[in-house]
């Protein structure tokens, strides 16, 4: 990772990279976003390359929490007859 943080670092120069060595804890990436928003990834047993992949999924995540949708589709005008199913009802 010493030889491949510089390269994101200089690649994404709107990002604030901080390394710090915390003794008695798992390495960890830990993601700020401008919502207040916060994520953390383990990145314990993981090689560079993976790593360097954490960091890029975080940097491309919007920082909202994730929402579970109640229904299979979104719609502002639902349909009158109501939603189709392959289902004959006789």
């Amino acid at each position: 990772m010493e030889s491949k943080l510089p390269a994101f670092k200089e690649s994404n120069p709107q990002l604030e990279v901080v390394t710090e060595h915390i003794r008695g804890q798992h390495p960890h990436l830990k993601a700020i976003y401008r919502n207040h928003n916060e994520r953390v990834v383990c990145v314990k047993n993981l090689t560079p390359e993976e790593i360097l992949l954490q960091a890029t999924r975080l940097r491309n995540a919007l920082g909202r929490k994730v929402i579970k949708l109640k229904t299979r589709h979104v719609t502002k005008h639902p349909s009158v007859q109501g939603t189709w199913t392959t289902d004959k009802k006789f």
